[in-house]
């Protein structure tokens, strides 16, 4: 069996078929590792979605800031950007079920047998392994509770609390939480935020650095896979920490990871059969507080 992880998808299905077929991935023994934004903004949302959906069995996916985007859209269509592909999605017959399949994904996923977290966009310094699972699990229960997954999505959106805090509660509580693993680049050491700056590892503010950076990190140790920052272009100087955005949707690249020997796989996405946006913005969208690449 081999494992593999790939980079943001955002709904380009090509790449990735021809990521699968380079390494003939074999759903019936193979496992395909997601690091999250699997829609939004590539030109086949509703084609990936359904793609994955076949080969859930062989999946582990933890939910990117469009994701959820996407649950937010599906619970309020006023939530709908104009940038955004995610409308054949809604008014597909399927909607329901691809929605409460996306709905029992993770925020957090963790091998033991092989030392390594999945995440959308990285782990707060100040968090422990543990403590991190705990939280994300509180968000994970929200989305699949009938009962608490409305408050949240309305609730999600936007930059503050900057800063996590014990003694935060409710919809406040689970909105740092989710800026924390789908949407953080750069903090301080003390895990606050800074949602602005998007840019290279040399774009960090004063008082900031790039949340994997910092050496008294309480995750030291831990093998860490994540996505959600393009501007790296898979370029990650840290060990254990690895990379997978390489801005696919933006023209660049798509990224395959063996997750047990290493070995990366990039499909460029000027090949033939593939159109990317014309725009290649790789800042987050005002009119989209939760961001947008």
């Amino acid at each position: 069996m081999a494992v593999y992880a790939v980079g943001d998808l955002q709904g380009c299905l090509q790449p990735l078929e021809r990521l699968l077929a380079r390494v003939a991935f074999d759903p019936a023994k193979d496992k395909l590792w997601l690091v999250g934004d699997l829609v939004n903004r590539g030109p086949q949302s509703l084609e990936t979605l359904r793609f994955l959906y076949r080969m859930r069995e062989s999946l582990v996916c933890v939910l990117g800031n469009h994701d959820l985007h996407l649950l937010a859209v599906g619970h309020n269509i006023e939530r709908l950007k104009k940038g955004d592909t995610l409308r054949e999605i809604l008014q597909a017959p399927d909607c329901d079920e691809l929605l409460a399949w996306l709905r029992q994904q993770s925020l957090l996923h963790y091998d033991a047998e092989r030392n390594i977290a999945l995440v959308h966009a990285g782990i707060p310094p100040q968090w422990t392994l543990k403590k991190a699972l705990k939280c994300a699990g509180e968000v994970e229960q929200a989305l699949r509770d009938d009962n608490l997954i409305g408050p949240y999505l309305d609730g999600m959106y936007g930059n503050d609390p900057a800063k996590w805090d014990n003694d935060l509660t409710g919809v406040t509580r689970l909105r740092v939480i989710t800026n924390y693993f789908t949407r953080m680049r750069f903090c301080t050491r003390e895990g606050k935020l800074d949602l602005k700056s998007k840019e290279g590892v040399g774009s960090a503010p004063p008082g900031y650095a790039p949340w994997f950076s910092y050496k008294e990190r309480k995750t030291q140790g831990l093998k860490i896979i994540f996505g959600h920052w393009a501007a790296l272009e898979g370029n990650c100087k840290e060990p254990g920490i690895f990379a997978l955005d390489t801005g696919c949707v933006w023209g660049g690249a798509m990224t395959l990871l063996n997750v047990d020997t290493g070995q990366r796989l990039s499909c460029d996405c000027d090949e033939p059969g593939f159109a990317a946006p014309a725009a290649a913005p790789q800042t987050d969208s005002p009119s989209h507080p939760l961001g947008a690449c």
